[in-house]
């Protein structure tokens, strides 16, 4: 009778049924364009509650027998997978092997979220964000290794010492470790850049581009120059990546694969400059070809430069298709990179980014993302088999997220590439989507702005356009918290949520490392576009003027970190269990950064506005 009531109440108020409204929203999935039956490979396991019972148990077992590793860490290795979201990992998931086979790093024992905002925007970049996991210190949009004092395209500002903000790999090698750097993208590029790095653009990479935004030499010293002649990069013991280009000149330079010019106008050859560079008698290598970087010899080397490409390193896929034999794999370079630095009996410190999953992102070409994710688990795995748990920790995590989508409906076993069901329209829609980016034009009809049909086009091709709502040039990031991942010493710190800026202190404190850790322990310009957006409110954060300073974010990461190593374990017997679904409360939803104050914690975050 309730439920006839209720029913009637909607039909006279003119609106929808309770029970229509959930059909709306959880329809009976009877698509044509989803497998049939269930296609993991445990199907028949999973149909009973035996199965489900005994994952849980050994899940369970596994987590109480979990102990803290107090040891401190000799080495600590930080993979960066940019732009790798938790979409990303969930799809990659999928590609590798299915989606109940988790990737090597999603088994590591503590996970956390870390907050990816910049001082002054919402949603990040990787030059920002490189600024605070690797130094820890918040900074503006497309600056790095500088505090928020600088603005962006600054000639002047960068070159005040006192912006300066130095990174995890300079704290180590004042500590008398090694450290070293290892990208598929150019080494000049924003994320390794921030090892080493002080520039108010993160585009300045060579000093042509300095000149081009109206700066001199003079006040600006580029990125590929810093890498030579900086502070912190002339003492890194491994870099390798890509990126040729920004250390040859455009007329006199000659690349040694293309025989082609580079971008510097200064004349110089700042290859040649960096095997000069060193003091006498020390040994330093360049290669730029596979078969010259498995040749390096650790024992007679004792630092080493390797770029593969002008540019970026080659796609994994490509890589592989066109028989880019001379172009190592991530795994390789880091199998070299941690052969050189584990030399050092104090340990070391060693940057790996998988930098090409955000370039695929932005060209919303998903299939190249997802595998280049695997590949850089394949790293990952490697890395942690290769250095103890007991000494090594490894931290991974990413940059920023994406507005990649998985959704829809489908079907267990689905191709992650294929469709999920159909639309209003008739049409059939991908599991896989972009809230915006270049794939709009090839899925939408520009005369009469319909959607495309997904089944006539050529979805086989590695860089296929996944649709995109908002026609752009390049897809953007997205705002919401990524996960960190940690296994070795004191990986337990890395629980919860936190500020990004946070993850440096955390990993100086497990190795002893950092001006203040030893305290503790007694106690592209197309992906990247400059935002001159007269849509987006210029309003300041509660705490603008703190934020420009280096000390606020030093104090609020040691105030975190000492928070998180207080923390003691409660193994009482829990009398009651009060357990709160946020149905439908993605990361981007609870991050709701548009609403709130991305300073704040979760707790009540808008009480005071939403009262």
């Amino acid at each position: 009778m309730r439920k006839e009531r209720v029913s009637r109440m909607f039909r006279e108020a003119g609106g929808c049924k309770d029970e229509d409204s959930d059909k709306r929203h959880h329809p009976r999935l009877l698509d044509e364009l989803s497998p049939k039956k269930p296609q993991s490979k445990n199907a028949e396991q999973e149909q009973t509650i035996k199965y489900w019972r005994d994952q849980a148990k050994a899940t369970v077992e596994q987590l109480v027998k979990k102990k803290e590793n107090t040891n401190r860490a000799k080495n600590v290795i930080m993979f960066l997978g940019d732009g790798m979201s938790i979409a990303t990992v969930a799809m990659a998931r999928v590609y590798a092997g299915g989606e109940e086979k988790p990737l090597f790093f999603e088994e590591f024992p503590y996970i956390g979220m870390a907050k990816t905002y910049c001082v002054d925007y919402q949603v990040a970049d990787s030059a920002c964000t490189a600024t605070a996991y690797l130094t820890g210190v918040k900074a503006n949009y497309e600056t790095i290794g500088v505090n928020a004092h600088v603005q962006v395209q600054d000639c002047h500002a960068a070159r005040n010492r006192s912006t300066h903000t130095t990174s995890i790999a300079q704290w180590a090698m004042d500590a008398g470790k090694d450290a070293g750097i290892v990208t598929t993208t150019r080494v000049t590029h924003a994320s390794p850049a921030g090892v080493y790095a002080h520039t108010s653009y993160r585009d300045w990479e060579n000093d042509f581009y300095v000149k081009e935004d109206g700066c001199t030499s003079e006040q600006v010293d580029d990125i590929a120059h810093q890498l030579v002649y900086g502070e912190t990069a002339p003492k890194l013991r491994v870099i390798l990546g890509g990126g040729r280009r920004e250390f040859l000149d455009r007329q006199t330079g000659v690349d040694p694969e293309t025989g082609n010019g580079g971008y510097r106008s200064d004349g110089r050859n700042l290859i040649d400059e960096w095997l000069k560079n060193g003091p006498v008698g020390e040994n330093r290598t360049f290669v730029w070809k596979r078969s010259e970087l498995m040749a390096v010899d650790p024992l007679r080397t004792d630092r080493l430069l390797g770029m593969f490409e002008p540019s970026h390193c080659a796609y994994n896929l490509d890589r592989v298709n066109k028989g880019l034999d001379e172009e190592p794999t991530l795994s390789e370079m880091v199998d070299k990179a941690t052969d050189m630095l584990s030399l050092n009996p104090n340990g070391f410190f060693l940057f790996v980014e998988g930098g090409r999953i955000d370039h695929a992102h932005h060209d919303n070409r998903a299939k190249l993302a997802l595998d280049e994710t695997v590949e850089f688990d394949k790293a990952i795995e490697f890395a942690r088999k290769k250095f103890s748990e007991e000494d090594t920790l490894i931290v991974v995590t990413s940059d920023h997220s994406h507005s990649v989508s998985y959704a829809g409906y489908p079907r267990r076993g689905n191709d992650i590439f294929g469709t999920a069901g159909t639309g209003r329209d008739g049409l059939p829609y991908m599991t896989i989507s972009y809230a915006n980016g270049p794939g709009h034009k090839k899925h939408v009809d520009k005369n009469t702005g319909t959607r495309m049909d997904v089944r006539e086009m050529d979805r086989s091709k590695d860089n296929f356009d996944f649709p995109a709502m908002v026609p752009k040039d390049s897809e953007t990031h997205g705002g919401e918290d990524v996960a960190v991942y940690a296994s070795g010493p004191w990986s337990h710190l890395f629980a919860g949520s936190f500020e990004q800026n946070v993850i440096p202190h955390m990993m100086g404190y497990a190795a002893c490392i950092g001006a203040g850790m030893h305290a503790y322990y007694d106690s592209d310009k197309r992906h990247h576009p400059r935002l001159r957006d007269e849509l987006s409110p210029k309003s300041q954060p509660k705490n603008a003027e703190q934020e420009q300073t280096i000390k606020y974010w030093r104090d609020q990461a040691k105030a975190t970190v000492e928070r998180l190593v207080k923390k003691k374990e409660n193994t009482n017997t829990a009398k009651n269990v009060i357990m709160f679904l946020g149905d439908g409360m993605s990361i981007a939803t609870e991050a709701k950064r548009n609403h709130c104050s991305s300073r704040n914690s979760r707790t009540s975050e808008c009480r005071r506005r939403t009262a």
